[in-house]
């Protein structure tokens, strides 16, 4: 039970931490409009508010740690390749925007379609590149602080000896 909970907060974490990430990119689309940038059509296709884009940014993270689970298990971060990652993230994107493109293809039409399921696949496809980065840098940080402690240890009075070979 409790590698159960463990399991579901990690989804729940990574979900959490997907969804400030895609709502922090609809945030910076909505930016680009206001400087000009030509994103009208961003607009037109996904026609809802652009911090919005935290709501499937959730699922898609929930998803790809569930993905994660069964694909990466027993694997460190170091043991990982970043563009194999990133293909996990796609897939999972790219599931992610299958589901609901195929209820409402014949109400956007097939270019309206492909542009979401293309967004969604590579958000999830950065996502996941990210998410990588970023668990190395936080493993690489535990290990350098972990390291601090071994300093600490020393030798006892009879190793010393012996490696000065007294």
């Amino acid at each position: 039970m409790k590698g159960l909970l463990r399991r579901l907060r990690g989804m729940v974490g990574m979900g959490l931490t997907w969804a400030g990430a895609w709502g922090g990119v609809g945030i910076l689309i909505g930016v680009g409009l206001t400087l000009g940038l030509p994103l009208e059509w961003f607009i037109r296709v996904f026609d809802a508010p652009l911090p919005a884009l935290a709501l499937p940014g959730f699922f898609a993270g929930a998803t790809f740690s569930a993905v994660l689970g069964v694909v990466g298990r027993r694997r460190r971060f170091d043991e990982l390749s970043l563009p194999v990652f990133a293909a996990w993230g796609a897939l999972g994107g790219l599931v992610l925007g299958l589901a609901p493109a195929a209820a409402v293809v014949g109400t956007l039409g097939v270019g309206a379609t492909a542009v979401v399921v293309g967004t969604l696949t590579v958000l999830s496809s950065l996502s996941a590149a990210g998410t990588l980065a970023l668990a190395r840098v936080s493993e690489d940080r535990e290990l350098l602080a972990g390291s601090e402690d071994v300093a600490d240890v020393g030798l006892s009075a009879g190793e010393t000896r012996d490696l000065l070979g007294r």
